[in-house]
């Protein structure tokens, strides 16, 4: 199973991917789509929607694993995150592939085994199960590589459960 795990936000998507058979992870590709400050926003989004494009051509993933959106104190940037979020959901789908969304707590629970394990664990645990010389940067790429280790421990469960992808 190939699997794309992704980091929303919209001045850096978090991205990695994964293969994962026989319970062993092969490292694909990681990295972070990054759009500047001062670009029109209906840009970045559109510069945002064709790298992932370019993702979804080049890998073919089974599945697309991304953080569930959560609202915090600031409102604005949850809004525009809620953005970037729909035009990567919105290539999942023109890319025919399923989506699964995770909270940070079930990525935490999964990859570390403690739900309130901190960000430097996690990280860690990553570079780690996936033997990389050093934790991936920026955080982001971290934080989607670990979405996408989530989704490989999930899955299992997900096809047991016969569980629906997100839709």
């Amino acid at each position: 199973m190939t699997i794309l795990g992704i980091d929303p936000g919209y001045a850096i998507v978090g991205f990695g991917v994964l293969k994962y058979e026989r319970s062993r992870f092969t490292v694909l590709d990681f990295g972070a789509i990054t759009t500047p400050a001062g670009m029109e926003f209906p840009l970045r989004l559109k510069s945002i929607f064709d790298d992932m494009c370019y993702l979804f051509d080049k890998y073919h993933p089974d599945a697309m694993a991304i953080e569930k959106l959560f609202f915090n104190t600031n409102k604005t940037t949850a809004v525009d995150v809620a953005q970037a979020r729909g035009v990567i959901l919105l290539s999942a789908k023109q890319g025919n592939c399923e989506v699964y969304e995770y909270t940070p707590l079930q990525v935490k629970q999964s990859v570390v085994g403690y739900g309130r394990a901190e960000k430097k664990q996690v990280q860690e645990m990553t570079r780690q199960l996936l033997g990389l010389s050093a934790v991936p940067k920026p955080d982001d790429t971290a934080d989607a590589l670990a979405m996408a280790i989530c989704h490989a421990h999930s899955s299992g469960s997900l096809f047991n459960n016969r569980s629906l992808p997100f839709r």
